[in-house]
């Protein structure tokens, strides 16, 4: 209920590209991921494992290649930054007289890039299936391994 209200405030302030992601996955797929993860535990109780020092090296590693591929991001912000100096002028100044549409995000991701939204949609829809598809066959796994049918 709170990602449709939600969702409903977003498009009322013309923010329709906000609400249907807020739709999407504040609805649709965080809920399928806290049942899927809900299906996968167990009723049972076992001893916590012992943590592998290598995996603490590697998240440690590659903790500190995420932050150094930060490094040469500009600042927040900064109107000298490269994205502010090619295709952003182009949006703002044209979304009103090409498209009529009041706001400038949903105006470039429904028609300036319609294509590209329709493809992170197909690839977001992709990763749910696939994830519920892996919990279904570990549930199968699981149930054979006890001798159910």
């Amino acid at each position: 209920i709170f990602s449709l209200l939600s969702a409903a405030l977003f498009v009322s302030m013309d923010a329709v590209d906000v609400a249907f992601t807020e739709a999407s996955v504040g609805a649709g797929i965080a809920t399928i991921l806290f049942l899927g993860a809900l299906m996968a535990t167990g009723h049972g109780h076992s001893a916590p494992q012992r943590g592998s020092p290598f995996a603490l090296v590697l998240v440690i590693l590659t903790g500190a290649l995420l932050i150094y591929g930060t490094l040469d991001i500009p600042r927040y912000g900064d109107p000298e930054a490269p994205v502010h100096q090619h295709v952003n002028p182009y949006y703002i100044d044209k979304t009103a007289t090409d498209i009529d549409i009041p706001n400038a995000v949903t105006a470039v991701l429904a028609s300036f890039r319609g294509y590209d939204t329709m493809g992170e949609v197909v690839v977001i829809f992709t990763a749910g299936i696939g994830v519920l598809m892996l919990l279904g066959r570990r549930r199968r796994e699981v149930a054979a391994d006890r001798g159910d049918d």
